[in-house]
């Protein structure tokens, strides 16, 4: 038998935060070398932070990350570590990995394909690196060797596919199977999006078995950059065999897991993968290096939680991604605490909900004295529950802002979830304040101001008047304000600017409205695993979504003001994730709703592709939000469409047309 016991560390990075993520590195190294470890992957640019932006494509970021590559290289005595950081060479900038072994600088491998959908815009910043060329790379009074590499790490032979190189159709492990590579490190830096782990998994094992190795895949945790969530995945797997895979969602700032392996077993399997030897190639870097010995052991470590193998993974992926999110979004802005403008229906419940999860979970993982610091607020004097539900009072602020169309039934719901979660609870009445505006002015027009001449003006006017006081508040305390708009409210532009979207961010821009209401009831009946349900939301499902702006007459509701939500979602997806035109999109509506009428489903579409084009400026202005899939709106990171434009007015005239002979 030959082993090696290896594995990963997923990192809580930061862009540019160089002390902060070189310390983490650092630790992260003493408990990989504590445990015995041979070979230790560390996620992708883990050195510098994934989302640096344009800060890549300034000289004084490569220089810095050699510095802190420098002062990380002593520290791995009796260990191979693999480091991520930008690399300037010959002009260009390379996504890249650093490979370090027994205090010694090996060489440096280069990532060959490039992300460029979605939220990626690698392409931006780095150049693939082709495949089959290698390069030097003079640094100071030394030669380092730079490119498409394999490290024979003391007999060990290592090869790399870095995050996006496992994605595509030509991924490089083929061909370093056919060099005769054993281990195959993927450093990545992979947002969290819902299913995606089940698509991570089904590569590393596949590349475990076409490639006949061991594959080490390191993800980022938390949210490092503002927008992006990690979920920490780690995952070893050898010969098509998962033997050792990580907890997602950590509050921690470093989760190692590891794996004993023996490489002898896989030798029957890559006899029939490699290529005949042509003389010493000149892409293997050897490596003085003697691994520590290891001993046979059962198996590795299996980190995960039970939900991931429950019924309900892609709740408990929202509430955990999210709340996750929240935190460290919180922690990372010198935050203390949040405060939200609860309304008591679903968005602001939804919202308050994710704080008091967040704050719960790391209590749970970190201890209440850990969760608090990192929140910068005093530990409660409490133990157990109680302090927990004490963390979750000094960081969780709800406000209730009522005007005159406010109703009893949203006062208790706000009144009564915010006692639930064991938050702070203030009343703000704010009518006051609208009736001035109003009369401020009606004066300047010389008119007074009537419900059938300027409803959206007056229905506006009482959003906003909400925004000044939770700021105040907000400000007061230090704490973050977290806006409460969905995703579907901002394909639409259904909210007022600088008010229901004030905020520094806004966590679920990213959710549909149809969803998000299913997993309020999860919440209700169920809740996270370790957490536990939260009774008191049937306050809030019962009701209708209601902006609760309008007379109570009006009776006004979201859908009718709207469509129906689960239509509307099924329209945003059509147009923009499918790019299909208002006539595609109205004939798929139609076979997915028959119980609506094709006339009215055309009406829908087409109000779906005018309020689209009229409020992209809207969707500009939204506080950061969170990716959660890949269908998101954000114009800032992932749909981009022109503020102003034409605004559909032959396609819809075509859609008329259709559905006029429908």
């Amino acid at each position: 038998m030959h082993l090696i016991r290896l594995g990963g560390s997923a990192l809580n990075q930061t862009p540019l935060d160089w002390d902060g993520n070189r310390d983490r590195i650092l630790a992260a190294i003493a408990a990989a070398r504590a445990d015995g470890l041979t070979i230790l992957c560390l996620p992708e640019l883990c050195i510098s932070g994934y989302g640096c932006d344009d800060a890549f494509l300034a000289p004084a970021t490569h220089r810095m990350a050699w510095r802190v590559l420098e002062e990380i290289i002593p520290h791995t005595a009796g260990i191979a570590v693999a480091l991520g950081l930008p690399v300037w060479f010959e002009h260009g900038v390379y996504d890249a990995v650093a490979v370090v072994a027994d205090g010694r600088l090996a060489g440096v491998a280069c990532k060959q394909h490039l992300a460029g959908d979605g939220i990626h815009y690698e392409p931006r910043w780095f150049r693939p690196w082709p495949r089959g060329r290698r390069g030097v790379l003079r640094l100071g009074d030394r030669d380092v060797p730079i490119g498409d590499l394999r490290f024979d790490l003391g007999g060990v032979r290592v090869g790399f596919e870095i995050c996006e190189d496992a994605w595509a159709a030509d991924r490089p492990g083929a061909a370093l199977a056919a060099r005769g590579v054993d281990v195959i490190l993927n450093p990545s830096a992979s947002h969290f999006a819902f299913g995606k782990e089940e698509i991570r998994r089904r590569f590393v094992l596949e590349g475990s078995r076409a490639f006949a190795a061991v594959y080490v895949y390191a993800n980022l945790v938390g949210n490092e950059a503002g927008r992006s969530i990690y979920d920490g995945s780690v995952l070893v797997a050898a010969g098509g065999r998962m033997v050792a895979c990580g907890r997602r969602f950590s509050f921690a700032d470093r989760s190692p897991t590891a794996a004993v392996v023996d490489l002898d077993g896989l030798r029957p399997a890559q006899t029939r993968l490699a290529a005949p030897p042509v003389g010493d190639a000149d892409d293997l870097v050897r490596v003085p290096f003697a691994p520590p010995a290891v001993a046979v052991t059962a198996g590795g470590d299996d980190g995960r939680d039970a939900w991931e193998q429950g019924p309900h993974v892609k709740e408990e992926e929202f509430a955990r991604a999210v709340a996750l999110g929240l935190f460290d979004y919180a922690r990372k802005s010198r935050s203390r605490g949040f405060v939200v403008s609860a309304s008591g229906g679903a968005d602001s419940s939804a919202v308050a909900c994710l704080v008091a999860i967040a704050v719960r979970l790391a209590v749970a993982e970190r201890g209440v004295a850990a969760a608090a610091a990192r929140l910068g607020l005093a530990a409660p004097d409490a133990a157990g529950d109680a302090a927990a539900r004490g963390l979750v009072a000094a960081a969780l602020a709800c406000v209730y802002q009522a005007t005159a169309n406010s109703g009893s039934v949203t006062r208790a719901a706000a009144r009564g979830l915010a006692e639930a979660l064991g938050a702070v609870y203030h009343e703000f009445d704010v009518e006051p304040i609208v009736r001035g505006y109003e009369q401020m002015v009606a004066t300047a027009l010389g008119r007074p101001l009537a419900w059938e001449t300027d409803d959206i003006a007056l229905q506006n006017i009482q959003a906003r008047a909400r925004a000044p006081g939770v700021w105040m508040l907000a400000n007061l305390t230090g704490a973050l304000l977290v806006s409460t708009s969905n995703r579907s409210e901002a394909a639409v532009g259904y909210a007022t600017m600088d008010g229901d979207t004030a905020g520094g961010i806004a966590p679920i821009a990213g959710i549909d409205k149809a969803y998000l209401r299913r997993w309020l009831v999860w919440l209700e009946r169920h809740g996270p695993e370790g957490v536990g349900p939260v009774p008191a939301l049937a306050a809030v499902n019962a009701q209708q979504p209601t902006a609760e702006l309008r007379p109570a007459a009006a009776a006004q509701t979201d859908e009718a003001d709207l469509m129906p939500y689960d239509v509307l979602d099924a329209i945003e997806r059509f147009a923009i994730r499918d790019r299909q035109s208002p006539v595609e999109c109205w004939r798929r509506a139609c076979g997915e709703f028959p119980r609506h009428d094709a006339r009215q489903l055309a009406t829908w579409t087409e109000r779906f592709f005018t309020l689209w084009s009229r409020n992209q400026w809207k969707r500009e202005r939204y506080a950061p939000s969170f990716q959660l899939d890949d269908e998101n709106l954000d114009p800032k990171t992932w749909c981009r469409f022109p503020i102003l434009s034409g605004g559909f007015a032959r396609e819809l005239a075509e859609l008329r047309a259709a559905a006029g002979r429908a």
